[in-house]
């Protein structure tokens, strides 16, 4: 197993997280637009997630149970590296969306293996995040204009732009509490 994490970690990461970074756009609410708008386009935060995917990749072709593959784990890891280089210098056309569906794509794994084969329902919550987070990564790959789009939509009336930001809120304190009282330790 790759991941290791119990499903009451989980829980309470992804609902930290969620809290937080969804209040921090209720905080300041007109620079967090402004980032937002901003974002599909920017090319230092596509670098930077570019590489944080690469690395997790990279750990993963390193780490995890190739099984027949196994013996090309060397090639895989260098295909990880090339890609990382090759990709933020000739595929930079939404470079931070795509970058950021890959890591959405990665993340939804250690929530799905924290969930796997446990008996209780909220586990679901979890669940559904994960299948939502890999759903909308393969979005942001395979067509990133359509969350540039959906930035420009939320961000284009404050009353959605702050809905939003609840709604992150809310699910992430119904997480936190959830992990809580009914995630076994």
């Amino acid at each position: 197993m790759t991941y290791d994490f119990t499903l009451r970690t989980v829980g309470l990461a992804v609902g930290l997280g969620l809290v937080l970074s969804h209040a921090a756009a209720l905080v300041a609410p007109a620079r967090i637009m402004e980032w937002l708008r901003a974002f599909p386009r920017s090319k230092p935060a596509g670098v930077v997630l570019c590489t944080l995917a690469a690395l997790w990749a990279f750990w993963l072709a390193a780490t995890m149970d190739l099984g027949e593959f196994s013996p090309n784990r060397t090639l895989i890891c260098g295909v990880v590296i090339a890609g990382a280089v090759m990709v933020p210098l000739f595929a930079d056309e939404f470079l931070s969306v795509r970058a950021l569906g890959i890591l959405a794509l990665l993340a939804a794994e250690p929530l799905l293996g924290a969930a796997f084969l446990r008996p209780e329902q909220t586990r679901l919550l979890l669940v559904v995040l994960a299948y939502v987070w890999a759903t909308a990564g393969l979005f942001m790959v395979g067509a990133p204009y359509l969350l540039r789009d959906l930035i420009g939509w939320v961000t284009g009336k404050a009353w959605r732009y702050h809905a939003v930001a609840w709604s992150g809120i809310a699910y992430g304190a119904l997480l936190i509490v959830v992990s809580l009282l009914f995630f076994k330790a």
